[in-house]
């Protein structure tokens, strides 16, 4: 297949919306989610701006739980506080996997829910019982001392093999995760080498997450108006080019940076219309890096394949049939909006771009800017999406 022609629409968006400083919860935020919703609207499409809600989440109770690890740690140190500190380490590490895993998020419910905002806009067939759920999301990341890329690159120079037989990303939630562990384990056993390196660990941590939260926003371009903008792109792709047979919705989130925020306020809002048997939701997050590929799962604690894996097989057979180059096998231990469906058992898949070095370009760094996007792995993405959704309206049987 040639190179995809570049959309007009994909540099327009992502040139628009990265000068906005889009925090979760922040009012660049909510006026990027205007702007994309009459973006939309020029598109031909029903276009709407939901008001939702988020917990805030990441740096901040991440941090304050490391913080309760360390001081837990100290105790445990001493005899006489060794088994309450052991207690609270155990259940702060429990905390942190509960809220990073996507499942109760008990700890950060404890906190008040903050505003934020999720874009629905309708294409393709409005009146068809099938639907096809293109999701992205429109907030940015902090940045932080944890996000410099250099050791990767340095990785993936002197150890290229290794690198190239690894298709899931290294799992730094698991060393989070050890110094609670640590510090319970080492104060069951009472082993205070072990107490002791956990409480440094999480001292690190709680450092790291301090550092995120105070960071500045990044632009965000690749990460993720690059979805964004392919959004935008399809609308006028199937403006122009009508399908029948198949509702297309197309979804931008706000505060996905959080680890999951707006997603949770437009599931709650859809799912009981979206029948799991009719539905697929195909996520795009940041392709604009020189290599497209499809992330076939994620979990920063325990790894689980998206629901469903005749959607992302037949997502790839599309590309193969179109020429379009899509490396399979990619597993990320962060995560993504496609979580949520996917545990509600719809068909999911996401489409992401990696590097040379298997890395998302500038990722949370204030180069994410749009002169560093490489839009013909954008393009892509817009092509296989489209070709995705052509291939559901026209094959009822799938």
């Amino acid at each position: 297949m040639a190179t995809p022609s570049i959309h007009p629409a994909l540099p327009e968006v992502i040139e628009q919306l990265a000068p906005l400083e889009r925090r979760p919860g922040s009012p660049g935020e909510a006026q990027a989610a205007a702007w994309i919703a009459r973006r939309l609207r020029d598109a031909g499409c029903e276009a709407e701006v939901e008001d939702a809600e988020f917990h805030d989440g990441y740096a901040k109770p991440i941090g304050a739980l490391a913080a309760v690890t360390t001081l837990a740690g100290v105790v445990s140190l001493h005899e006489r506080g060794r088994v309450a500190g052991g207690v609270a380490a155990l259940l702060a590490g429990a905390a942190i996997a509960d809220d990073v895993a996507n499942t109760r998020r008990v700890f950060r419910r404890l906190t008040k829910p903050l505003p934020t905002q999720n874009v629905v806009a309708i294409a393709g067939d409005h009146d068809a019982d099938r639907t096809l759920v293109v999701m992205a999301h429109h907030d940015a990341a902090a940045t932080g001392v944890i996000f410099d890329d250099r050791f990767q690159a340095w990785l993936a120079h002197e150890f290229p093999g290794l690198v190239e037989r690894l298709d899931t990303s290294f799992p730094l939630w698991w060393l989070v995760l050890a110094g609670p562990a640590a510090v319970a384990i080492g104060a069951a056993r009472r082993r205070r080498s072990l107490i002791a390196l956990g409480t440094a660990i999480a001292a690190v941590t709680t450092a790291t997450m301090a550092d995120i939260a105070t960071g500045a926003t990044v632009p965000g371009a690749n990460d993720n108006l690059t979805a964004v903008a392919v959004l935008v792109a399809l609308a006028e792709r199937l403006r122009d080019e009508p399908i029948h047979g198949l509702r297309v919705m197309l979804v931008s989130c706000g505060a996905e940076e959080v680890i999951q925020g707006g997603i949770n306020s437009f599931a709650e809002r859809h799912f009981p219309t979206l029948p799991r048997n009719r539905t697929w939701f195909l996520n795009l997050d940041t392709v604009g890096s020189p290599i497209l590929a499809m992330c076939e799962g994620e979990g920063p604690v325990i790894m689980e394949d998206y629901f469903d894996r005749r959607f992302r097989d037949l997502i790839a057979r599309i590309a193969d049939q179109s020429g379009a180059p899509l490396r399979r096998g990619m597993r990320a231990r962060n995560s993504t909006d496609a979580v949520i469906p996917s545990h509600a058992r719809y068909p999911t898949a996401t489409l992401v771009s990696i590097d040379r070095h298997k890395a998302l370009s500038n990722y949370h760094l204030p180069s994410d800017t749009p002169d560093n996007i490489d839009y013909r792995t954008v393009a892509q993405a817009l092509y296989v999406t489209e070709a995705v959704a052509r291939e559901l309206a026209t094959n009822p049987w799938i």
